[in-house]
């Protein structure tokens, strides 16, 4: 039988970044899915059921901290772990993001992508 593999949503608009994250993710052994906003990642996470999420802000359509909002409202999305990776520092992020149970906040241009499977890693244990 497969093992289990722990499965992450990538909700990021900018295509290359999505890329590389999702090669990144998908060579250390994550099962990994993309949406390109916050409507195609709230579809995405009813179909794919992940374990934990990578969430931009700023996207098209529905916004990182609007679709979290609408996330925790549910009962699957309350127990979903989400690390915010976005270029917004955390003073201009969205003042409501303080109360929608963030696992953790990464600046993007701090972090390098083995970096940010660290975070994964260390959120998912």
């Amino acid at each position: 039988m497969p093992e289990n593999k722990q499965k992450i949503l990538i909700v990021e608009d900018e295509q290359v970044i999505a890329q590389m994250y999702f090669f990144k993710l998908e060579s250390e052994g994550f099962e990994v899915k993309i949406a390109a906003n916050g409507e195609e990642g709230l579809r995405a996470v009813s179909e794919f059921a992940p374990d934990l999420i990578l969430l931009d802000l700023r996207m098209p359509v529905m916004s990182g901290d609007e679709m979290l909002e609408r996330l925790r409202a549910t009962k699957i999305g309350s127990e979903i772990k989400v690390i915010i990776l976005t270029n917004i520092s955390k003073d201009e992020a969205p003042p409501r993001l303080r109360f929608l149970d963030v696992d953790r906040y990464v600046v993007k241009a701090h972090h390098t992508p083995k970096q940010i499977v660290d975070v994964i890693r260390e959120v998912l244990d």
